[in-house]
């Protein structure tokens, strides 16, 4: 069962450091969240998984999956819990950049074109790795139902799903750690 404030501790614990940072999206910050610190840890993936499986029961879906690395981890999680539920869900993983050899292609995993997919993403700050993930599923020609973050810094990246009528949802929002967004 999913415990949401175990989570909320464990990123206490964990994943949340104070500093100077650079985030993927540029911007700078004083925080810095290490969502693979709990992706890569078994209580924080298992709260993870069974979270985002909670979040996502009114959304039918056939496949979850996002930018790979970070999405990695979760993607796995997600189909174990899935799986334990007795339920049936593919994984995907998008690349980077196109797989040099072999098929030459961007997303891997059994999801098919015309599938029903939710893309993830850990610590969603603009959004840009998640929408990165959606434009390569969509060119792929699957359907994007929702995209889901663990935490969401409330620095755009809803807003940036909206501007594209993507729905939005995350498990924890950086205000959950006693951290205000910024204005």
């Amino acid at each position: 069962m999913y415990d949401r404030s175990q989570l909320i501790r464990l990123f206490h614990e964990r994943a949340l450091k104070f500093g100077d940072f650079t985030l993927a999206s540029g911007k700078k910050s004083t925080y810095y969240l290490d969502g693979k610190q709990i992706s890569l840890h078994s209580t924080g993936l298992r709260q993870v998984s069974l979270g985002l499986l909670a979040l996502l029961n009114d959304v039918p879906f056939d496949a979850i999956g996002g930018m790979t690395i970070g999405a990695d981890p979760i993607v796995g999680g997600v189909l174990v819990a899935a799986a334990e539920s007795g339920r049936s869900l593919d994984g995907f993983l998008v690349r980077k950049e196109a797989k040099g050899h072999g098929t030459q292609k961007y997303v891997e995993g059994p999801v098919r074109p015309g599938s029903k997919v939710v893309v993830i993403d850990d610590v969603v700050t603009t959004g840009g790795s998640a929408l990165q993930a959606v434009d390569r599923i969509i060119e792929f020609g699957c359907e994007v139902v929702c995209v889901v973050g663990i935490v969401d810094r409330k620095e755009g990246g809803a807003a940036n799903f909206a501007a594209r009528n993507l729905p939005f949802r995350a498990l924890l929002s950086i205000e959950d750690f006693g951290i205000a967004p910024p204005q």
